[in-house]
């Protein structure tokens, strides 16, 4: 059998974390759950040794301040690859992502594609309660992307992903440098530059219903001025997201 994790970084998303843990242990097929907590003063970390408890499947590794998306999902990422998960997930921990789409997710990458990526942009996909000028900011941002770094993807910034663990062993992951939304760029491009087949699966995005967004100007930022960073590491090294081949023991 295949075996699945699910990366979800927390900070203060008390509200969710039960509901979220649920949701994907209910799903039909099996998944780990590994939260990622940035010391969440509102008590997360402590909600999930509650359910650990009662759910084998959930994993928690805890962190001493608020270090970033980015930061987060490579610890995550560092940690499936050391357990030998075949596919290993990016999702959010606030139902904006709708872990019915999971599954979707993860045949596409058992159909082919190294990494699947749950888009908002392509046929099939839509936005619920995101206020107009946030679409289309997002939607111009991912437009901008493209024009920059000839990046095959509709949706360049989302958060739903999966990826095969070959995917990301190939991937110096040490080479990833951002944090916020250029995270999300940034570990798109690394994908399809050292040479591996992208997917997008159609998605509904829902904006949170509880808890606070972590959106910031200070991330849009990084994302506006990351993306040109992106591409000029690439320019006169294209195999520079590559992970160095192994020595023989």
């Amino acid at each position: 059998m295949q075996r699945t994790v699910i990366i979800i970084p927390t900070y203060n998303e008390l509200e969710n974390i039960h509901l979220i843990i649920q949701a994907i242990s209910d799903l039909p097929k099996p998944f780990d759950i590994l939260i990622i907590d940035d010391n969440s003063p509102d008590g997360t970390a402590l909600e999930v040794k509650k359910i650990q408890k009662s759910k084998s499947n959930v994993h928690l590794l805890e962190r001493k301040g608020k270090l970033g998306l980015g930061t987060a999902y490579i610890t995550g990422f560092k940690w499936a690859l050391e357990h030998n998960y075949d596919y290993i997930f990016e999702m959010d921990a606030d139902f904006s992502h709708d872990p019915n789409s999971l599954i979707p997710l993860m045949e596409a990458c058992e159909k082919g594609a190294d990494m699947s990526v749950g888009s908002r942009y392509i046929r099939g996909g839509k936005i619920i309660n995101w206020p107009k000028d946030r679409i289309l900011m997002s939607y111009f941002a991912s437009i901008y992307v493209r024009i920059i770094t000839w990046l095959p993807v509709t949706d360049t910034t989302g958060g739903f992903v999966c990826y095969k663990n070959k995917t990301l062993r190939d991937i110096n992951l040490n080479k990833i440098t951002f944090i916020g939304y250029a995270f999300q760029i940034e570990m798109k491009y690394a994908v399809w530059s050292s040479g591996f087949k992208i997917k997008e699966v159609p998605i509904t995005f829902k904006d949170r219903e509880r808890g606070v967004s972590k959106m910031s100007t200070k991330i849009f930022k990084e994302a506006f001025w990351g993306v040109l960073q992106i591409r000029k590491n690439t320019l006169f090294n294209s195999s520079h997201y590559k992970a160095l081949p192994s020595n023989p023991s």
